[in-house]
């Protein structure tokens, strides 16, 4: 079979699991989960392959990219001891390059997803100066053809009104109440198990370029674009 196709096999195990949350279970069905787990490896290897032929990865293999399966749940209410779903996350290499990927597969519930999930305060302060310095900018960026179609609208959480030392009435004040800057594409189960789903994710995934390069530039410079030390 093909290691860069996601299997049938992989996403029956996923629903298995999600109806048998137990250790037991899994114990008995432990090839099942090896086997899955290397069609993932391999899915995963193929898509930083894929990746750095229009973005520079500093994963080093699909299997650092791989989220573990199993739940820690010494701080969670949910005790189930697994987590019925393959994740893998992308860096992007070096400091100079900010921002990272995300796919998450899960039947019923496949996404990816990229952009900046909380930044801390200094970089979401430097993030809303670059917004009121260069609001047509951003207009520019995130109406083009190739993020909406991707895309849609940014999502990511915000302030409910406006943040301290901004106006309500700011022309830009729906982008500045934002915390968050994430951009998120769904898939059906048909589209992963699909035999072009690794390209198309690498496709989705290139279309933020333009964006995440943009963001790279704020945040390694001042606001008077000097780079930072």
């Amino acid at each position: 079979m093909s290691q860069s196709t996601i299997q049938p096999s992989t996403f029956q195990f996923l629903t298995d699991l999600s109806a048998n949350n137990n250790r037991d279970w899994f114990a008995q069905h432990k090839g099942r989960y090896q086997a899955s787990l290397e069609n993932m490896v391999g899915f995963a290897d193929a898509l930083l392959a894929e990746m750095n032929r229009h973005d520079l990865i500093e994963t080093p293999s699909g299997k650092k990219a791989l989220f573990r399966i199993y739940n820690d749940v010494r701080f969670s209410k949910d005790k189930s001891p697994y987590n019925a779903r393959f994740a893998m996350s992308f860096r992007r290499a070096t400091k100079e390059r900010r921002g990272g990927y995300y796919l998450n597969l899960k039947p019923a519930n496949c996404f990816l997803a990229c952009g900046f999930f909380n930044p801390n305060p200094e970089d979401l302060k430097r993030i809303r100066f670059d917004i009121e310095d260069d609001y047509e900018g951003w207009q520019k960026i995130l109406g083009s053809k190739a993020i909406k179609s991707a895309y849609g609208d940014m999502q990511g959480n915000t302030v409910a009104t406006a943040p301290r030392g901004y106006s309500v009435d700011h022309p830009a004040i729906e982008l500045l109440r934002h915390k968050s800057f994430i951009f998120r594409h769904t898939f059906t189960d048909e589209e992963v198990l699909s035999e072009n789903f690794l390209l198309e994710v690498s496709r989705v995934f290139k279309a933020i370029r333009p964006w995440l390069d943009h963001m790279s530039e704020v945040l390694t410079t001042d606001r008077n674009g000097v780079p930072l030390p």
